[in-house]
């Protein structure tokens, strides 16, 4: 493959993070708009919201399945599209059962998109011989700080969610179309075919050594969720904060976690995965104690800033240790990896409400952050490498591509 056709592939991936993130936080952000939309009871709300990330899981196996017969970059040229007309229709319909279709193709999508860009970010990692993965998701963190923005305009102007939602779609949805023109993989083999001895190397995949990874990720998003769903109510509730001053934390949280994505493929070159995941665990889990201990609203978001800056290399790094781990396998890895995602997702949020209901939210927060700590139990699986980097085999080539 040619190095402009990586730069190319390069570019047209990062700007389908950023699409994705522009889109997911539109979503989520728009929650109580949604709500208030089609009428759904509060009782009934947790059931919409849960049906997303299992759809999305079921999306992701779906996917693996998929990527046996073609490229993962065929899923991705019609998932993303897919994901933004689905968007388009929670904002048009005005019945419960139109929402509940729209959100279930989102969740479908969701999945397959999310699979199928990692599969790729992975394989042009491998190509370009270094770390680039954690640009691809600073990429997605700038594009949820942009969708949150436009989501905070549209509630402020009170605009309907399909006013808000439609300009958007109008301007993503061909700009991700003509990117697609321009992905690219790592290695341009038809789906199934022999690719040699990495292929002999790792074809099967073992979730017995996958494991470890499947708990950092599901870890992880947990204290992601915990951060998304929480800090507000927290701060607030808690910390004794203003409203307006509650809804800090998490822009807060966003913003880190872009600027620590963004510098992260250095620190991955220059100390390695290990370190970096090691640091990132130990700055999370440190904000977490930060938050549980804050005696102010001041406090508790230094918390949440320290927790943006440990967590954001988590996600990515296991995404690429997954490739290492298997690399004649490595889109399979990565469709099974993902599914413990969305197992983070749906566990994050109800687990921290029910400890802080039973017991406290100040002791609520010691728990994910007890559990992002067990990363470095498993810090060593960020370190495989393919077995042809080893025994004298020659490393690949870097690519001189920027």
């Amino acid at each position: 493959m040619t190095d402009a056709r990586l730069r190319h592939g390069r570019a047209s991936l990062a700007l389908s993070f950023f699409v994705q993130g522009v889109t997911f936080a539109l979503l989520v952000t728009r929650i109580p708009a949604i709500q208030d939309r089609y009428g759904i009871s509060d009782g009934l709300l947790p059931v919409f919201l849960a049906a997303v990330p299992i759809l999305a899981g079921a999306g992701s196996v779906l996917t693996e399945k998929l990527v046996a017969r073609v490229r993962p970059r065929v899923v991705l040229r019609w998932a993303q599209p897919l994901v933004l007309l689905a968007l388009l229709g929670v904002g048009a319909g005005d019945q419960v059962w139109q929402a509940a279709v729209a959100l279930g193709v989102f969740g479908l999508a969701v999945g397959a998109l999310d699979a199928s860009m990692n599969m790729i970010g992975v394989s042009l990692q491998r190509a370009y011989g270094r770390s680039i993965m954690l640009g691809f998701h600073a990429a997605y963190s700038l594009g949820g700080i942009a969708g949150a923005s436009m989501a905070w305009a549209g509630a402020h102007w009170d605009l309907p969610l399909l006013v808000s939602y439609l300009p958007a779609v109008v301007v993503l949805l061909p700009a991700a179309l003509v990117g697609s023109r321009w992905y690219a993989e790592g290695t341009d083999e038809k789906p199934g075919a022999d690719t040699g001895p990495e292929r002999g190397a790792g074809a099967a995949v073992s979730f017995r050594l996958l494991l470890p990874l499947c708990l950092v990720m599901c870890f992880a998003y947990i204290g992601d969720s915990t951060v998304s769903n929480w800090s507000a109510k927290y701060l607030q509730d808690v910390l004794g904060s203003s409203e307006q001053l509650a809804t800090v934390p998490y822009n807060v949280y966003m913003v880190t976690t872009l600027l620590g994505r963004a510098v992260g493929d250095l620190g991955v070159r220059r100390f390695g995965a290990v370190a970096v995941v090691r640091g990132g665990t130990v700055l999370a889990a440190a904000g977490f104690a930060v938050v549980a201990v804050a005696g102010g609203a001041w406090t508790g978001m230094l918390g949440f800033t320290l927790l943006g800056l440990g967590l954001c290399v988590i996600v990515p790094q296991t995404f690429a240790a997954a490739g290492r781990m298997f690399p004649g396998a490595s889109d399979t890895a990565i469709a099974r990896l993902n599914i413990f995602n969305y197992v983070g997702f749906l566990v994050g949020s109800p687990l921290v409400g029910a400890l802080g209901d039973a017991w406290s939210y100040r002791g609520a927060m010691l728990v994910p952050m007890v559990l992002v700590l067990a990363t470095l139990l498993y810090a060593k699986s960020f370190g495989t490498e393919p077995a042809r980097y080893g025994g004298g085999h020659e490393r690949p080539r870097t690519a001189d591509v920027g």
